[in-house]
């Protein structure tokens, strides 16, 4: 499997296979982030999405919902879910 230098987790692990979104931000994300930092992304946007009940359908919360993407994988203040401990 292909290696990349992952900016989340500033080394170097699995990269992902292809473009996780599309377009130019999707490519950016494949280039500088791991297979394993966008899966505990996904893995957290799910929880927001549900327990904020976002409709994605609304363009606010597509838009606060990409914001909490790029917090998340450049390591800074994103939301968390309540009751989110941080894992060791």
């Amino acid at each position: 499997m292909a290696k990349v230098f992952c900016k989340k987790y500033k080394k170097e692990l699995d990269a992902l296979p292809f473009p996780p979104i599309p377009g130019e931000k999707g490519m950016k994300i494949m280039q500088n982030f791991s297979k394993e930092a966008w899966d505990a992304w996904v893995d957290l946007q799910t929880m927001l999405i549900n327990e904020k009940h976002l409709d994605l359908s609304i363009k606010e919360n597509r838009k606060w919902l990409n914001e909490q993407m790029s917090l998340f994988l450049n390591n800074e203040n994103y939301e968390k879910p309540s009751g989110f401990v941080k894992p060791d």
